[in-house]
């Protein structure tokens, strides 16, 4: 059974930073790109980021770019997301999702996370 994991989420001032983690288990986790997106109710979801297998390319959206970084640890079958100089436009519900190709579309993703709730407070 496939399982995504998000953790790290919370309140927070803007100009404040905070990581997100995604464990992942059930699947091979270096035969995946991982992505990140997020949620606002009532909106659709939004692709934040993505990485590559390997961890050698990485690709963000033009809203997070430069303030968001994404890494990944093969190893321990976990992806992050380091968010820093947030926003309160960046409050939304944070998911992880797995894919065979790293792509912004999220119907490419097989496998996703429950997601993480982030708030910047202004």
């Amino acid at each position: 059974q496939v399982q995504l994991v998000e953790s790290g989420g919370g309140l927070v001032q803007a100009g404040g930073s905070l990581r997100l983690s995604c464990v992942t288990s059930g699947l091979t986790f270096s035969t995946y790109a991982m992505g990140w997106f997020r949620q606002v109710p009532g909106k659709e979801r939004e692709f934040i980021g993505t990485i590559s297998r390997n961890g050698d390319t990485t690709s963000y959206a033009s809203s997070v770019k430069g303030r968001f970084t994404i890494s990944r640890d093969n190893a321990n079958n976990t992806v992050s997301l380091q968010m820093n100089s947030l926003k309160p436009e960046d409050t939304a519900v944070y998911s992880c999702a797995a894919s065979t190709v790293a792509t912004r579309r999220s119907y490419a993703y097989a496998y996703w996370g429950q997601g993480t709730q982030v708030t910047v407070s202004s």
